[in-house]
């Protein structure tokens, strides 16, 4: 008994280590990022190429029509926005109705999809409503994302660049008053966003896009074979992304911040969320999925606490793992993302980072998701309809 804890204690202690070398890389490539966005401040775009916003949407989103508005009131001079959907009696429809008759001068549009191209119904809308759009600049983002006035100015202009083929975007959640959605919210602002950053600094840029926005060139979507040519993948941010780096153009993260307004999530729903994205994650980026193993702070300081009985040790090291996820949480939560949530919930760090190691664990157990009602199987990036 007395080898099988010190095993478990090396192996802790291993995990510690990893995981607190971890986190300073996420410190280290936050305070790089926030450079970059005191620098971009007064920064004036030069450019202000014409801009097409494709919308697909599936159901009605928490604060959807006000997201919505922030949309159409852009301080930026020519643009339309395209809403897309599959079904002509969609619930979404009665707030693009809603905000047609709001900004009558805006060239607000609604194209209801008349095929379904494959297992993604998100992508299958968008191939058909490409088609519809008036401009070479498009940008694609979900239907509860929030935007301030200075948008479209500021995610547009990287474009300018012919070496630079997609520009995205870090966002914040607004969490509705639930446990769950607190935790969705804590986790993007303290784990999800500080990876993401992490990942730009050490492979020098990133080669994916996240939905929060997704600016880019229609003649680049071409070259990859237009939006039909993922349209059973489930991780279409990602895919767009890569496909579009794969060109030999850069993907720019912006230095705007938008905000995404979060379900009420029981726990339950919060579990099931997390696991499809965990595997979304897993099936993309497996090598770097299995590799969070190392970056569980907070598991492997108890469980080096628990193996060596309280020693004085491992009750530091579970002292500076902590200390570290709320430096963490301040640089990127309140610095970076301006989330004036993230210090109220930091108290629930240790929660969130030990369910994020169930969501890991159950995540390897399966290749199934439920998105939108259905539920898939998944393979190589792909879906396939298994059940409505």
């Amino acid at each position: 008994m007395h080898f099988i804890l010190a095993i478990i204690q090396v192996a802790a202690t291993l995990g510690m280590v990893s995981s607190a070398l971890y986190y300073l890389l996420c410190l280290w490539s936050a305070a790089e990022f926030l450079g970059k966005q005191k620098a971009a401040e007064g920064r004036a775009p030069q450019t202000f190429p014409p801009i097409s916003i494709l919308k697909p949407l599936k159901g009605a989103d928490p604060e959807m029509y006000e997201s919505f508005r922030s949309h159409c009131q852009q301080d930026y001079p020519e643009y339309e926005i395209i809403f897309g959907v599959s079904d002509p009696s969609d619930p979404a429809i009665e707030a693009v109705s809603r905000l047609q008759c709001e900004f009558p001068d805006r060239r607000i549009r609604l194209f209801v999809s008349a095929k379904t191209l494959g297992a993604n119904a998100k992508v299958s809308n968008l191939a058909q409503m490409v088609g519809e759009a008036c401009y070479e600049h498009l940008i694609v983002n979900d239907s509860d994302i929030r935007v301030e006035a200075d948008y479209l100015r500021c995610v547009v202009a990287p474009l300018s660049d012919p070496q630079i083929g997609l520009v995205t975007c870090l966002y914040r959640g607004v969490p509705a008053a639930t446990l769950g959605s607190r935790l969705e919210a804590l986790g993007i602002s303290t784990d999800f966003c500080p990876s993401v950053l992490a990942a730009r600094q050490l492979e020098g840029g990133i080669r994916f896009g996240l939905g929060s926005t997704l600016a880019f060139r229609r003649a680049d979507l071409e070259k990859i074979g237009g939006f039909n040519s993922f349209v059973d993948y489930l991780a279409d941010d990602y895919e767009l992304g890569k496909r579009i780096a794969d060109l030999g153009l850069k993907v720019e993260l912006s230095e705007v911040v938008v905000e995404t307004f979060l379900p009420s999530y029981g726990l339950l729903n919060f579990f099931a969320h997390q696991l499809r994205w965990a595997r979304g994650v897993r099936d993309a980026r497996s090598a770097g999925y299995a590799g969070l193993v190392f970056t569980f702070g907070v598991l492997w300081a108890l469980i080096a606490l628990l193996a060596s009985a309280g020693a004085l040790w491992a009750g530091i090291g579970l002292a500076v793992t902590l200390l570290l996820r709320l430096a963490i949480a301040a640089m990127v939560g309140c610095g970076i993302l301006s989330d004036r949530h993230t210090l109220k919930d930091s108290w629930l760090i240790p929660f969130r980072d030990l369910f994020a190691v169930a969501v890991w664990i159950a995540s390897l157990a399966g290749d199934t998701v439920s998105w939108r009602g259905d539920r898939f199987r998944l393979k190589d990036g792909k879906l396939t309809l298994m059940s409505r």
